[in-house]
């Protein structure tokens, strides 16, 4: 719980950098107070877990990891979901990235989880080739229509 307002922050960033996005360009004016809510809830959970980085004395990066059930009539029955990474951009590409995921797959593993899934955002392509590098890939689009 400590770590809260770091959590905080560094989620808001990654919002906040995709602002163009058509999903993640809606943020909440009230965001900052709902996301301590939401984040404090998270940290409290026995199924998810938020890995923290830090280099040279400073937290510069985020993953978090959720244990969560699959499709009812597909394997695995669970698998871990990957969400709320960043890596803020000044210490990209020095393996920050690799190493949160190493945690969440060692958590993982230790859960007797088989497969790791994540979304991230399509438009973004040093994300995607990010994930690529580390073994991800695409088997699903998310598709978004607005109604109003």
């Amino acid at each position: 719980m400590a770590d809260l307002p770091l959590i905080v922050e560094l989620r808001l960033a990654l919002l906040r950098e995709h602002g163009d996005n058509p999903i993640y360009e809606r943020l909440r004016p009230d965001a900052p107070d709902r996301a301590r809510r939401l984040f404090a809830a998270q940290l409290r959970s026995p199924d998810e877990v938020i890995f923290l980085a830090e280099l040279r004395g400073e937290v510069c990066g985020i993953l978090r990891c959720i244990q969560t059930g699959g499709l009812p009539l597909l394997f695995p029955a669970t698998h871990g979901y990957i969400s709320s990474v960043y890596v803020v951009p000044r210490v990209r590409r020095r393996g920050v990235l690799r190493a949160l995921l190493a945690a969440a797959i060692k958590w993982c593993e230790a859960r007797g989880l088989t497969e790791l899934r994540l979304h991230n955002a399509s438009d973004n392509a040093v994300a995607n080739a990010a994930w690529d590098a580390l073994g991800f890939r695409v088997v699903e689009h998310l598709r978004v229509r607005r109604l109003v």
